[in-house]
């Protein structure tokens, strides 16, 4: 009997050996040096963070140039030892234009695109977060933009806004970007445009500010055109907007000329009218021809703002410049520095082109 009580308890123990043998361990919590990864989530992200916010553009806003994309940053769900970096995509339709990655900064991220983005075109885009090892979060929702006007000289078109510290033409003497856009210090300084193709009928139009009537000078030019870069007065294809300065006798006084080949009968004067500047306004000058007439309009404030110039000449043929080239201001002529560029002004949104004015980003 006491053998059989023996034989019973040593079992006894060694079952409940063999029970807590097969015990499980304690768990324990997540760490900072945990990979980041789980299973993948429904979406196909494997990267447990939650989506950005886009911040701007959005809307279907036009962008300023150059565009920038801007987002929130976030923060990892385990661990913010976890280094994030940024993938941005922009896409037209399905098909993805331009992307990148880069690292945040605090509570925003932004990204500059390096690959050429069509001007003034729509464009969607979205940002997700990643990490080392080929971890991805979810994507953000979609942000709509309409791309940068953007500066470029292709074909018979120039667009230039002239704020973004660049231009597309070539400024010749004491000119400087300011936050306003491009100022041509002096009137013998001037930006040129070397047409690629001739434009025989189309628009020339230009935001310019900093001048008025008292501004120095004689037959002073916003604005010129002509054939190729010899002497502008005498050129066969000149066209000259003037606002006339200090020296002049009727200061203030606006006119424009066009020539549309040679001969007197191709000369055409428009209407001279005295009109009262002032250095702190923005003043739209918009000409337009075809092969029958030209015309200047000048609109005070805005693009759309009062009308405080307006004439229009018929011409008898084409204006034909080979080669064709445009000027913010004007070279120097026979008269000499007095009667060339309108010293101060300042210029942004140039247009030349066939069709309508684009809108600008303000």
């Amino acid at each position: 009997m006491h053998r059989k009580v023996l034989l019973y308890t040593a079992t006894a123990l060694l079952g409940l050996a063999v029970a807590c043998s097969k015990s499980a361990p304690n768990p324990t919590s997540p760490t900072a040096s945990a990979n980041p990864e789980s299973e993948a989530a429904p979406d196909g992200s494997t990267l447990k963070v939650p989506a950005p916010n886009t911040t701007s553009p959005t809307g279907g806003v036009q962008a300023q140039d150059p565009l920038t994309l801007v987002a929130s940053t976030v923060a990892p769900k385990y661990g913010a030892a976890t280094a994030l970096t940024y993938r941005f995509e922009v896409r037209s339709g399905s098909t993805v234009v331009a992307s990148g990655t880069t690292a945040g900064s605090g509570s925003s991220v932004s990204f500059t695109p390096s690959s050429s983005i069509a001007s003034d075109t729509n464009f969607t885009w979205r940002v997700r977060a990643e990490a080392q090892g080929g971890f991805f979060g979810p994507w953000s929702a979609d942000a709509s933009f309409r791309s940068p006007v953007g500066a470029f000289m292709r074909g018979n078109e120039i667009r230039d806004p002239l704020t973004i510290g660049r231009t597309v033409g070539t400024p010749v003497g004491s000119t400087r970007f300011t936050a306003q856009g491009l100022q041509v210090m002096t009137q013998d300084s001037h930006v040129r445009y070397n047409l690629p193709q001739t434009l025989e009928a189309g628009e020339f139009s230009v935001m310019v500010t900093g001048f008025d009537e008292g501004t120095p000078g004689d037959k002073t030019k916003i604005m010129s055109m002509q054939e190729g870069t010899g002497d502008i007065t005498a050129n066969d294809y000149r066209f000259t907007a003037e606002k006339r300065g200090a020296q002049y006798f009727l200061p203030g006084a606006t006119v424009f000329r066009i020539i549309t080949g040679g001969g007197e009968e191709n000369i055409h004067d428009s209407a001279r009218i005295p009109v009262g500047y002032s250095d702190e306004r923005w003043y739209l000058w918009k000409f337009t021809w075809g092969a029958n007439f030209a015309q200047l309009d000048v609109r005070e404030d805005s693009e759309t703002g009062r009308v405080i110039y307006s004439a229009r000449v018929a011409t008898h043929r084409a204006y034909r410049p080979v080669p064709h080239v445009v000027y913010l201001g004007a070279p120097v002529g026979r008269a000499g520095p007095i009667d060339a560029s309108v010293p101060g002004a300042i210029y942004k949104n140039l247009h030349v082109g066939p069709g309508p004015r684009p809108v600008f980003p303000q």
